[in-house]
């Protein structure tokens, strides 16, 4: 998850607490673009796969890290 585009770190290095903050992060940023896709055309539409993605991933580690508890 550590790409270009995105400067997080990958899930299974965050603690619980930092995985939340950055899937809300994630969510927020997600919701503000799709609105503004709907109302006019993104530069980029792929910004929302790749954020639908990343919450998916961060969802993902946060589950793995509960259940390994």
């Amino acid at each position: 998850m550590a790409d270009k585009k995105t400067k997080t770190a990958k899930p299974a290095a965050l603690g619980p607490a930092e995985l939340k903050a950055e899937l809300a992060k994630n969510q927020a940023e997600r919701a503000k673009l799709s609105f503004q896709h709907n109302v006019a055309p993104l530069k980029n539409p792929m910004e929302l796969r790749r954020l639908r993605r990343d919450i998916a991933r961060l969802k993902t580690a946060l589950r793995a890290q509960e259940t390994a508890k």
